[in-house]
């Protein structure tokens, strides 16, 4: 039987594992890297009037502009260039994704629900949103995984999904049904790069994450603009993300941080209201893996009866395309919101099992899976 004692996170660098998968991290915890997004900030976007081009023309600039990203933040890594010593460009690369969210927003498809509303007129799609985005909390966040904690966390309002298990319904769900906002307060870009200020005195990265932050894309990435610490940005997410959405994100986030709870689609419809929940889950988890430093811990929860169903292929899949990332399979599952007392869930009103945990944590050994360090 496994004993589920937590990693000291006092010590856990010092595992030459974690270290070495973890080095950009590690890098900027210490000082001796720089976080992307403030190389994108220092990345010039070169005679171009980018708010008089249209959507189409701003993501051909952007292809062009990744390619000097990448050349700079590869001096930068290897010492050949000083982020100090760049001059501040009059157009970075930064106002281009923060212009194309924008642009997004009005037709949007930040997510891959697609609802192409217009939601700077205050129409509302799926995510119940309109152009401004409301924070609910955000602290100091002691019970993420070891190598990230504290983790300065910053929770939204709103999520792409309708998960009938949700333990944040109330932020991700109930919300958007009543007139009055009671439980968060809407932030500007501004306002919320003085939120990550306060957080990043103390905290090891900034914690982006919901409900989830999705439908926030244009505020996060105007948020950053306003701020130039040198501190990790995770993106904890359910990974639904449209990959127009991703696009924008590779470049600017350091961690990643997502869930993959279901292999079955047509149960992970059941449960979110999300279709082709898998093929899209695992496009943006593989993409983001693969356009990073493959500093990833993927996040499943394992659910009473379903771990021949959706644990072990999702296991499968993890050990065959992100053989790098940690995998923290987790336990927590609790019959919440819909789940528990109606009959339609009565499969799922109950505790995952000792015998079931044991079974998928087995299973990840057998294939060279490491979930013990970000348990």
């Amino acid at each position: 039987m496994f004993r589920f004692l937590r990693v000291n996170t006092e010590q856990i660098w010092e595992n030459p594992l974690v270290a070495r998968r973890f080095q950009h991290y590690l890098g900027v915890l210490r000082g001796e890297k720089v976080a992307r997004y403030r190389i994108v900030k220092k990345t010039p976007v070169e005679n171009v009037d980018i708010e008089e081009l249209p959507l189409s023309e701003l993501w051909v600039h952007h292809r062009e502009t990744r390619k000097k990203f990448e050349e700079l933040e590869t001096k930068i890594g290897e010492g050949k260039d000083a982020l100090e010593g760049l001059p501040k460009p009059e157009v970075s690369f930064l106002d281009l994704k923060t212009q194309i969210a924008n642009k997004i927003l009005t037709n949007c498809h930040f997510c891959e629900r697609r609802c192409h509303v217009n939601r700077t007129t205050g129409k509302l799609g799926f995510c119940r949103l309109a152009d401004k985005s409301a924070v609910t909390s955000a602290f100091l966040h002691y019970g993420e995984e070891p190598p990230l904690i504290p983790s300065g966390t910053i929770f939204f309002l709103s999520c792409t999904f309708r998960c009938v298990f949700c333990q944040n319904w109330s932020i991700s769900q109930k919300w958007g049904d009543i007139d009055v906002l009671n439980e968060g307060y809407f932030v500007s870009p501004k306002s919320l790069s003085r939120i990550m200020e306060n957080l990043a005195k103390e905290a090891k990265n900034i914690n982006w994450v919901g409900g989830d932050p999705t439908p926030n894309i244009h505020t996060i990435l105007g948020a950053l603009t306003y701020f130039d610490l040198n501190v990790i940005q995770l993106w904890n997410s359910n990974m639904f993300v449209s990959s127009e959405g991703m696009d924008l994100l590779f470049d600017v986030m350091d961690f990643w941080l997502p869930d993959l709870k279901f292999h079955e689609n047509k149960f992970a419809h059941e449960m979110t209201k999300a279709k082709n929940y898998w093929e899209i889950a695992t496009r943006n988890i593989k993409l983001a893996y693969d356009n990073g430093f493959q500093e990833m811990i993927i996040r499943h929860l394992v659910m009473p009866g379903r771990v021949k169903s959706d644990t072990l292929p999702i296991l499968d899949w993890c050990a065959a395309n992100v053989e790098h990332a940690f995998v923290n399979i987790m336990g927590q599952w609790r019959p919440e919101h819909k789940i528990h007392g109606d009959p339609h869930f009565q499969s799922l009103d109950k505790r995952v099992t000792a015998k079931e945990m044991d079974q998928a944590r087995r299973y990840a050994d057998q294939l060279g899976i490491h979930w013990r360090e970000v348990r």
